[in-house]
């Protein structure tokens, strides 16, 4: 998930002490994974890196390459949690399909069955957007986080929602695609209409619980802490600009889109659950799957966008599928085969180089591809 540089206004700029390189831990053999971690310290000047790989035998491994935090030099906590932006978004859709599966969501009804009347604006009406169209960016609804300017506080959803609206439509629904976390913030509050619940309680109780993500949770209003062990979060204007720690954040300007907590392993652990049947019915997890979007631009070459799920190609043959997210502090891509693969990698500042991005890609081809 993209953000404005403006979301980290206010913050301090810390003093490194060292390159961040100079605290990889030291191994005279590191396997490929861990050499890659390490090249993108060097590479991208990163603060840190993490990474959880199971492989096809089960066995799962965790690194971590860098400094935790640079005012102070201390470790990266091994599978500390990160921010993870926009793979939010898979939980969120996840959670619409479960309701699909119930009987109480349409994918093809209007947004207007649900919300009616809320949806309006130049070229914009619910009575003309699907569910289906906002699982997978073809609404043609503006992307709210383009417009949040300077203002760092707590946003309610359908001020998000508000903003967006006030903003001419990209295109007609279904005639294109295009990324924008108000379709998400949108399916969020269709869920909260749907089940007369926080969406947060329903992904807690749907998702999180139901398969174990000890290490997963979404912060509650005003919660702009992470909870457990964690290496800190940076933002940098410029490449010779200096870091800035932008850990504490209130994340809900990404709601729905992206305002969950966890770690490379919950997110291994969910992605493979996700693609094992474990989460959704066949049917569901099929139309999930149906990544009918090319998504080259914003997911890298050979992106494909189901509904709030990514495939893509990896260079051994097959796919994977997973998300990926981007927010102030933190960059996570990642995800799982259908034979029991699954590498996420996070990184411990926000992403705006799209080189940067294909680099920790290769990262989780190498991890994947062992």
């Amino acid at each position: 998930m993209s953000a404005a540089a403006a979301v980290v206004v206010g913050a301090m700029a810390v003093g490194v002490l060292a390159s961040p390189a100079a605290y990889a831990a030291p191994n005279p053999r590191p396997d490929a994974v861990q050499q890659g971690l390490n090249a993108l310290l060097h590479s991208d000047g990163l603060p840190a890196a993490l990474a959880s790989v199971t492989d096809r035998a089960g066995h799962t491994r965790t690194y971590t390459a860098g400094v935790g935090d640079l005012a102070t030099g201390s470790k990266v906590p091994r599978d500390g949690q990160v921010r993870i932006g926009s793979n939010t978004k898979t939980f969120t859709a996840v959670v619409v399909l479960q309701l699909v599966g119930e009987g109480r969501i349409r994918l093809d009804a209007p947004v207007d069955t649900y919300l009616p009347g809320l949806v309006r604006g130049d070229g914009i009406d619910g009575r003309h957007i699907t569910v289906r169209q906002l699982l997978q960016h073809t609404s043609g609804l503006p992307n709210y986080s383009n417009y949040l300017g300077e203002d760092v506080r707590y946003f309610a959803p359908r001020e998000l929602l508000g903003i967006a609206l006030q903003h001419k439509a990209d295109f007609a629904p279904g005639t294109d695609w295009k990324y924008s976390n108000t379709n998400y913030v949108l399916a969020g509050l269709i869920v909260e209409k749907v089940t007369g619940h926080p969406l947060a309680r329903e992904m807690d109780r749907r998702i999180i619980k139901r398969i174990g993500l000890h290490h997963t949770y979404f912060p509650s209003p005003g919660d702009a802490t992470i909870r457990e062990a964690h290496p800190k979060g940076y933002y940098r204007d410029s490449a010779d600009a200096p870091l800035v720690d932008v850990t504490e954040i209130d994340p809900s300007w990404g709601w729905a889109a992206g305002q969950l907590v966890s770690t490379d392993s919950d997110l291994n652990r969910f992605f493979t659950a996700l693609l094992s049947g474990d989460l959704l019915k066949d049917a569901q997890l099929t139309q999930m799957r149906t990544g009918t979007e090319p998504a080259d631009a914003t997911f890298g070459p050979g992106a494909r966008y189901g509904l709030g799920l990514v495939s893509k190609p990896l260079p051994c043959g097959g796919l994977y599928w997973g998300h990926g997210g981007s927010f102030p502090g933190y960059e996570t891509r990642g995800g799982a085969t259908d034979d029991g693969r699954a590498a996420n990698i996070a990184v411990t500042m926000q992403l705006t180089d799209e080189a940067a991005r294909e680099r920790v890609d290769s990262v989780v081809n190498t991890a994947l591809c062992r």
